[in-house]
């Protein structure tokens, strides 16, 4: 294709996500006003089946991943049924972290250039723009490339239940677009993200009464005290580690020495070389009163999302049909995690970000830019095409 035959085909693009960006809204709307927490599988479950029903009208091969504690899990497949070449993964979720009956305090709603509601960036928005790019594809007769929609059910609360299903499906893919919200109000896609570890650190002491039996008790909390210290050394910004202590709980009252004490640790790692380096650090943590002892449990659970050549590639090929809408799309790396982080570390190119443009995600401001919907989408649809056909 001539670049000025890739102009106007991503122009195209461009016409018809601004003539579809009122239903979808619409459709955002309704997939807002479907509350799905995490951890209500009813709920979930209903969300599911909405979408699932909108991917059926547009043609999509639905199957349900079937799940007994979690909700259940949407696969879709659009395009030719038989092709030679590899799928791309359409990768997000249809969990939130908001509650049943948040939508009574956060209605959805639009107003000075933003969209409100919970869950709205974070990230359903993406979903409909998915959906609204391959509906633009399927009129424009440029569905021509086999796609895959995977929508899981707990990403919020670590992906456990869905992890397998998604490294099945990624790695017979040849990239996947990650559906979650851009970087920041600038709107940066994704090309690496830090992986994200937790590690449980428990003391058991020897209780006693703070006044009368002093020197018979073996305090806790002084023993996790001391340890505390250590674990926080052993963050390396140079390497990318960071080591947060986030909670500390431990001892009964005042005047007990404590037989019990325990912290949450949150590790972040950019580099999937540095795990063991973390492990080893965890795993040689030894008590400093020996009447005392420790327990150490957790480890990594995300891997990190490197910034690999085909992620470069994906990310260089977005930005110039992005200067071709008319914007400049940056690149970005976060320390949070995402689905996208099994994918790229399976070797398969994967970009993230490509969702909506706002701020706010877990918190009640949470809310989308307007602006961005239809050019973003538009943007998503050419990666989808290829812009080739």
């Amino acid at each position: 294709m001539t670049d000025q035959a890739t102009t106007y085909a991503v122009q195209s693009l461009a016409k018809a996500a601004e003539k579809q960006l009122q239903p979808t809204l619409k459709l955002l709307r309704e997939m807002v006003e479907i509350e799905s927490p995490s951890d209500d599988k009813a709920a979930v479950d209903r969300c599911v089946s909405f979408v699932a029903g909108k991917c059926t009208a547009l043609g999509g091969r639905v199957r349900i991943h079937r799940q007994k504690t979690f909700g259940d899990l949407l696969d879709a497949r659009f395009g030719p049924k038989k092709n030679k070449q590899k799928p791309t993964l359409l990768l997000g979720h249809l969990d939130t972290v908001w509650p049943l009956g948040t939508l009574k305090d956060m209605p959805f709603r639009e107003a000075k250039g933003r969209v409100w509601g919970p869950g709205v960036l974070d990230m359903k928005a993406g979903v409909a723009m998915a959906l609204t790019a391959i509906a633009i594809l399927k009129e424009q007769q440029r569905l021509n490339r086999p796609i895959v929609m995977l929508l899981v059910s707990d990403e919020e609360i670590g992906s456990t239940v869905s992890r397998p299903v998604t490294e099945k499906i990624a790695s017979a893919c040849e990239a996947v677009y990650v559906l979650e919200p851009a970087q920041g109000l600038a709107g940066a896609y994704k090309t690496a993200r830090k992986g994200v570890g937790n590690y449980s650190v428990r003391v058991q002491g020897v209780a006693a009464h703070s006044g009368v039996d002093f020197e018979r008790g073996h305090s806790a909390i002084v023993e996790l005290a001391r340890q505390i210290e250590r674990i926080t050394a052993f963050t390396e910004l140079d390497r990318g580690i960071t080591v947060n202590v986030g909670t500390v709980q431990g001892g009964t009252r005042s005047n007990v020495i404590a037989a019990e004490a325990h912290a949450e640790v949150d590790v972040r790692i950019a580099k999937a070389k540095d795990t063991q380096r973390i492990e080893k650090h965890f795993r040689s943590l030894r008590v400093f009163d020996n009447k005392c002892s420790l327990h150490v449990e957790g480890g990594l659970n995300r891997p990190p999302m490197e910034r690999t050549r085909g992620t470069i590639a994906l990310y260089q090929q977005a930005a110039a049909y992005a200067n071709t809408l008319g914007f400049t799309l940056d690149e970005a790396a976060t320390g949070g995690g995402s689905d996208g982080n099994f994918t790229s570390a399976l070797g398969v190119p994967t970009l993230d970000g490509m969702g909506a443009v706002g701020e706010g995600a877990h918190a009640t401001h949470e809310s989308l830019l307007l602006e961005h919907v239809a050019p973003r989408t538009a943007l998503l649809a050419a990666m989808l095409a290829g812009a080739r056909e």
